[in-house]
């Protein structure tokens, strides 16, 4: 079966030009993907717009009627300083989340055995009360509650690897068991959160695992931090699904970060989760747009999660960093981050059986 590739044209109405996230984002990544030549080989389709019911699993019914009501108004309007809602606004981060939810709803019932997901705005700061950090609809969660709640799942994971920490995402499952939240995020940087004291909470504590990395770490560091962290991490909570938050904004041409990852780079860290699903849940991976604003940067790593799922090689032509760095070293870090475990690797050792 061919992977999905799920998106949709509305995704630009969403816009406001000047800002960071803005339209040129994703038609960066459709140009990419019209040139690669890979379209003809997956299964390409148009998102559906997200039933309100899978929304307010995950947001607060308050919340979406607020959304609502700024669409029959006539201008753009700040949730908050970074964060803008037009007209359309609403709409199209119904369709945004739809796309994640499709691309779980497909691979669940067996239509395809993976998907890339290309919508926005993207989702991973929104809150269950509020969208913020350039995001209305937590699209990664609200497709994670659906494959519990709707298909039963008992064992989801979530990896963000986009450079800003998923606070929306790690708050909305902060005290639930079922969902492993891991995040590698510039630190500090917005929003300020994903510590590595914070582990979850409750019935939830060490189901969050967050690896806060230090600017300029590149390709190297990256493939420590999966290596030695991710990966375990993984293998004793055996997902059922795996869903990847990601973010191209780690790359070392975005202007809003100072890391140095290159696409290759990236495509390494996909490489091992795709890896992981593969071993782990039968193949049954997500990868869902997030950050990154450099298009081109965006647009290549895309395209490249594509050529991931049809067994290509990436295609890097960015290259290096122009002004390349030392990287830092990140082993107290994972040091720092393996022997805090205590009750993650403790959770985990044993996992349920399906």
């Amino acid at each position: 079966m061919r992977p999905a590739f799920i998106t949709h044209p509305r995704c630009v109405d969403h816009d406001l030009p000047g800002h960071p996230e803005h339209a040129g984002r994703l038609r960066a990544v459709w140009r990419c993907f019209e040139h690669s030549g890979l379209l003809p080989r997956l299964h390409v389709l148009e998102a559906q717009p997200c039933d309100d019911a899978h929304i307010t699993a995950v947001h607060s019914a308050a919340y979406l009627s607020a959304l609502d009501r700024i669409a029959g108004q006539e201008r753009t309007q700040r949730l908050d300083a970074d964060t803008y809602v037009n007209p359309e606004s609403p709409q199209i981060a119904r369709l945004a989340a739809g796309a994640a939810v499709m691309a779980v709803a497909g691979i669940l019932q067996g239509d395809f055995p993976s998907a890339v997901v290309a919508a926005r705005p993207p989702g991973h700061h929104a809150i269950a009360s509020r969208g913020m950090g350039f995001c209305l609809l937590n699209n990664i969660a609200i497709a994670a509650e659906y494959a519990v709640r709707v298909h039963g799942l008992r064992r989801v994971m979530i990896v963000d690897y986009d450079v800003h920490h998923g606070n929306g995402t790690e708050a909305i499952f902060y005290q639930r068991p079922d969902v492993l939240f891991v995040s590698t995020h510039q630190f500090p940087l917005y929003p300020m959160t994903g510590r590595i004291s914070d582990r979850g909470a409750g019935a939830g504590i060490g189901a969050t695992l967050n690896l806060p990395m230090p600017a300029g770490c590149g390709d190297q560091r990256y493939r420590e931090v999966f290596e030695q962290v991710i990966v375990p991490a993984a293998q004793r909570f055996q997902p059922q699904l795996m869903l990847v938050s990601a973010g191209y904004d780690a790359h070392w041409a975005d202007p809003l970060a100072g890391m140095q990852l290159t696409l290759r780079g990236f495509h390494a860290l996909s490489v091992m989760l795709r890896d992981l699903a593969q071993a782990l849940c039968g193949g049954r991976i997500a990868f869902i747009m997030e950050g990154g604003y450099h298009v081109e940067a965006l647009g290549h790593g895309m395209v490249n999660l594509a050529r991931l799922l049809l067994g290509e090689p990436c295609a890097d032509p960015l290259g290096p960093p122009e002004r390349s760095t030392p990287e830092p070293d990140v082993s107290p870090l994972i040091a720092q981050v393996l022997a805090g475990a205590g009750p993650w690797g403790a959770s985990f050792t044993e996992p349920a059986g399906d």
